[in-house]
C-alpha cells in the first residue's frame, strides 16, 4: 500500500513532512484536504486507531474560531468525526497513513522510526 500524506499545502508542518519524505525517497501521495476533502470512511478509520483528542487540533486557529457551543459539543469520537468532516482544517496535520502505519504531526525522528528512512 502506498503511503498517503494528508494535509493542506500551505501548512508549514505539512511542507516539512513532504520535504522529508521526498528527501528520504519515501513513496507517497499527497491528499489536499482543501481540494479533495475527507471522506467519512477515512476519518472513521483514523478514529478507530487514534484518540479523537489526538486528531482534533484544539490549539489551532480553526478550533479557537469555533463558537463555544460548537467546541463544547465535541466530547467523543462521534462528535469529533462530524466536526472533522465539517471542517477539515480542525484536523491536526499532517496525517501519514499507509503500510500499516497511522501518524499525526511531524518530526524527523518520528518519521525515521515510522518509515525506516534517513
Amino acid at each position: 500500500m502506498n503511503k498517503t500524506l494528508y494535509g493542506i499545502p500551505n501548512c508549514d508542518t505539512v511542507k516539512k513532512a513532504r520535504t522529508w519524505l521526498l528527501d528520504n525517497g519515501v513513496d507517497f501521495s499527497f491528499h489536499d484536504f482543501k481540494k479533495q476533502g475527507l471522506d467519512r470512511a477515512t476519518a472513521a478509520r483514523w478514529l478507530e486507531t487514534l484518540d479523537w483528542e489526538t486528531l482534533v487540533n484544539r490549539k489551532g486557529t480553526t478550533w479557537r474560531n469555533l463558537p463555544d457551543a460548537r467546541k463544547a459539543a465535541v466530547t467523543d469520537k462521534a462528535s469529533a468525526l462530524e466536526l472533522m468532516l465539517e471542517n477539515t482544517s480542525v484536523i491536526k496535520r499532517p496525517v501519514l497513513e499507509g503500510d500499516g502505519l497511522l501518524s499525526v504531526g511531524f518530526s524527523p525522528d518520528a518519521y525515521t522510526r515510522l518509515v525506516g528512512a534517513a
